[in-house]
């Protein structure tokens, strides 16, 4: 897939791209889930998986306008940049300024947006999206946060979304729902490394190296290991192929 990264340079000329090395990392071979830390997988979060299964099961029955793994891929450089715009919202949670919103500020967040979530569900979202268990959501965890968010839909929290000025970045969130449903061919809420692997097949047939790519491809997203990938797997996994890091600095948004 060589040349898909020269059409990307073409296709945003002037704009805002991922550096070619990311993009040719991606397609090719590169780790770019790793940098040390293993994540942390919490029981506490069963409940919550499942009403993401839930939600994903039901958003998957309207299909997907993506028709190939490449069309998700040409939207990353406008999703990395819609992404990045989050960090806005992400200071304005993180009342002590010191790069992570613990577990009291988000309980904050919802009492200043009038959201009426209890203790224990405030602390099984943190704790899904804590995945370093860092006690505190760094930048991409508070992406994933937002994006889980959007999914569950709750009415109560779609108000509460406006308030936080997501309007915006809605379509961004959809986007990434969307490529998930692409993903999950039986429209179960997961999707497995079989399924991976066909959907890179669909856009590199006959290519030798496609379902290298898709097993690669998988265990990025896998990270428990279980051989199938939630929504915040693959939202975890999708940060990172877009470039967006764990710690990086507001000057890494210049």
């Amino acid at each position: 897939m060589p040349k898909l990264s020269s059409l990307i340079l073409r296709t945003f000329p002037g704009n805002r791209f991922l550096p070619l090395y990311k993009i040719e990392q991606f397609a090719e071979m590169g780790g770019v889930i790793g940098k040390g830390d293993t994540p942390r997988y919490s029981s506490a979060a069963t409940k919550l998986e499942q009403k993401m299964v839930d939600a994903m099961q039901q958003r998957a029955q309207q299909g997907t306008s993506l028709k190939s793994f490449n069309s998700v891929i040409m939207k990353f450089p406008k999703i990395d940049e819609n992404l990045r715009n989050c960090r806005i919202i992400f200071q304005q949670f993180d009342e002590d300024s010191n790069g992570e919103i613990d577990q009291l500020e988000l309980k904050h967040c919802f009492q200043k947006l009038d959201v009426s979530f209890t203790d224990e569900e405030i602390k099984d979202l943190f704790e899904a999206c804590d995945i370093y268990e860092h006690m505190g959501m760094k930048f991409n965890e508070f992406i994933v946060f937002l994006c889980l968010v959007y999914l569950l839909n709750d009415p109560a929290v779609s108000e509460a979304r406006k308030r936080m000025g997501l309007g915006n970045l809605e379509p961004t969130f959809e986007t990434l729902v969307d490529a998930f449903v692409f993903l999950d061919k039986n429209k179960d809420g997961y999707v497995s490394k079989n399924e991976v692997i066909e959907a890179i097949n669909e856009t590199s047939a006959g290519e030798r190296s496609s379902g290298r790519i898709g097993v690669k491809r998988f265990e990025e997203m896998d990270w428990d290991k279980n051989g199938t990938v939630t929504f915040k797997e693959f939202l975890f996994a999708f940060t990172r192929w877009v470039g967006i890091d764990d710690n990086e600095d507001d000057d890494d948004d210049e």
